[in-house]
């Protein structure tokens, strides 16, 4: 199987019977356990899309009386945001038809597969909030079946076993301009090629010495259809079933077959699967089985960073990024240890929608995605990265008030929270400007600035290290007159600032995530460059000493938080401890690339 973001998808019933070698009949689909929708209903829905389209037209014409979708990852590396489109359609689609949707792995490459990937598949797949039921399937399932089929194959000529190594037969292929050439071995008889297959699966022949082809067309303008390989030669232990089998079956003679065997109507596939469907349907016409139908839509494409499984792997094994569920990882678990939610996942497949034709979707549509849902149920918070002290010389010594904060002005219902405040803050070291440039309204010397919940401070005197001069701390007054933001003479100030009371801060480290590379497509790379050129060194910048309300106590693994002011922020699941939390930035409040593009492009223009 591909190791495309979007691998062909779709689901399984239950038909084990099928599995055992009792097929059903092409054209005559399983019975249904699920009633279709309303047509009409479902016809003049403004939101179909072409797929739906094509659903509710196979319904209405009598193709299928139902539904039954399956997603078929290959365990060979974890998923990514590319599967979570997959994912999302084919259970969504399962559920708008009142149908069903398989969770079916695409286990026939033993030397790439491990049961770990297989767990960390199906966790995914629950995170995102889908439920396959008592329907997961392996086509390690069908193995038994497969096999009897090739034998059949074989028997009706339409199969022979092929000593060609894997160059020679990449050779005799031909090119998309030039005609194939047929394998000296093609003519054999049927007895000859019963035999060696026979012997192949006794594990008679060392790996790649032969290979068990399809007798199609040679000649034929789709280069799927020139003779492809259905079982080759391969001594490897199978997490599955061990040391049963020595010859294992190709991704395309195991698709088809296997949505034939679960009752899968409609076989949601990526469009690198078009050119594959006319050998999607020889195999099911020349073993007369029942045919599904397979739909291809475009895969995701997403900017600064790469969708391919064997890139991941390689970042992952050279130690580029701190595993699978790095948070700069496009990984389904990458994105959720960092802090997204499984709602804003979903939102953004639908907002992404589904089309015909490749294109590439901006980060930030995905990362609007996020800040939508968050800003919906985050809690704020009040923490600071890169901390200023401030002492209140005016504030008594020995006083401490509890402010109340607002826990989320998006939902009323979240309440209230108290903040402690004391004669010594820290704030921001970015909202103080000894030389304030034009338009900036927070902290300065003799400049007003307002507290978050609190009071208006002056900076009254600015100390300095001595050595190397850099600013250390602000000595400020304050207007006791002004709790809660207004003053009573009616002066106004232009900045409000956060802040967290110095003697009561937790101190928690603070990790920075930004995308992975630093071009927005790292494979269009020059010739002899790579994508690793592309890294963006500044993709994670670690704080380790940062102060923050001391609610944040109990936060939890996985909680997350609107920091006032700097961004979304999630407990992360792997390193943080009691009381030393470590916080993943999920996302900035803004899209902070969008404006360095923008003055980049303003910059070029001048």
């Amino acid at each position: 199987m591909s190791d495309h973001p979007s691998e062909p998808t779709s689901g399984p019933g239950n038909p084990r019977d099928t599995a055992a070698g009792a097929s059903p009949s092409k054209g005559s689909p399983p019975a249904s356990r699920h009633d279709p929708p309303q047509d009409d209903e479902a016809k003049t829905k403004p939101s179909l899309n072409f797929i739906e389209q094509i659903i509710v037209d196979d319904l209405q014409s009598g193709r299928f009386d139902r539904v039954h979708t399956r997603f078929p990852p290959e365990p060979n590396g974890y998923l990514h945001i590319g599967h979570a489109k997959s994912i999302v359609l084919n259970f969504t689609l399962a559920e708008k038809f009142n149908g069903l949707c398989n969770l079916r792995f695409d286990d026939t490459n033993p030397t790439k597969e491990e049961e770990e990937y297989v767990r960390a598949i199906k966790e995914d797949v629950r995170w995102l909030g889908f439920d396959w039921e008592d329907r997961e399937f392996y086509a390690s399932d069908y193995f038994e079946q497969l096999y009897e089929w090739a034998v059949l194959l074989i028997k009706k000529g339409k199969a022979y076993v092929c000593d060609l190594s894997p160059e020679e037969i990449r050779e005799y292929r031909g090119t998309l301009t030039e005609p194939g050439k047929d394998s000296p071995y093609r003519n054999r008889s049927v007895e000859e090629n019963l035999d060696l297959f026979e012997r192949m699966r006794r594990g008679e022949f060392p790996d790649g010495s032969r290979t068990l082809r399809a007798k199609i067309d040679m000649r034929s303008p789709n280069l799927n259809l020139r003779d492809p390989v259905m079982y080759r030669v391969l001594h490897a232990r199978h997490h599955r079933t061990g040391d049963r089998w020595c010859i294992y079956p190709t991704y395309d003679f195991t698709h088809g077959q296997s949505d034939s065997i679960e009752g899968i109507t409609h076989s949601i596939c990526t469009l690198e699967f078009e050119n594959h469907r006319p050998l999607y349907d020889w195999y099911l016409d020349q073993l007369e089985i029942y045919h599904p139908r397979q739909i291809e839509f475009a895969r995701l494409n997403l900017t600064y960073t790469v969708m391919s499984k064997r890139i991941l792997l390689e970042l992952v094994r050279e130690k580029h990024v701190d595993g699978w569920d790095d948070p700069r990882m496009p990984t389904i678990c990458g994105l959720r240890r960092r802090g997204y939610t499984p709602e804003a996942i979903r939102n953004f497949c639908a907002t992404i929608g589904v089309a015909k034709f490749d294109s590439t979707i901006d980060m930030v549509v995905l990362e609007n995605a996020i800040r939508e849902d968050l800003n919906r149920r985050a809690p704020r918070v009040m923490g600071v990265l890169r901390p200023l002290k401030v002492v209140i010389e005016n504030y008594p010594e020995d006083r401490v008030e509890e402010l109340e904060a607002i826990n989320n002005p998006e939902d009323p219902s979240a309440g209230r929270r108290k903040v402690p405040f004391s004669r010594e803050l820290y704030i921001e070291r970015d909202d103080f400007r000894e030389d304030p440039p034009k338009k900036f309204y927070r902290l300065a010397p003799g400049r007003e600035v307002r507290l978050r919940y609190a009071y208006f401070i002056r900076c009254e005197q600015v100390i300095k290290d001595e050595q190397t001069g850099e600013v250390i701390e602000l000595r400020c007054s304050y207007d006791p007159a002004t709790l809660g933001g207004k003053a009573p003479d009616g002066r106004k100030v232009k900045g409000t600032i956060h802040w967290v009371s110095a003697p009561h801060a937790l101190r928690a480290e603070v990790r920075l995530y930004d995308h992975l590379f630093s071009k927005p497509n790292p494979l269009d790379v020059p010739d002899g460059g790579s994508y690793l050129d592309y890294l963006n060194p500044n993709s994670l910048e670690v704080l380790p000493d940062c102060p923050v309300e001391p609610s944040l106590s109990q936060a939890q693994p996985g909680d997350r938080y609107q920091f006032e002011r700097l961004g979304y922020f999630c407990v992360d699941t792997r390193d943080s401890a009691p009381g030393k939390p470590v916080f993943n930035r999920v996302v900035t409040l803004r899209d902070t690339w969008a404006k360095i593009e923008r003055q980049q492009k303003g910059n070029a223009r001048r």
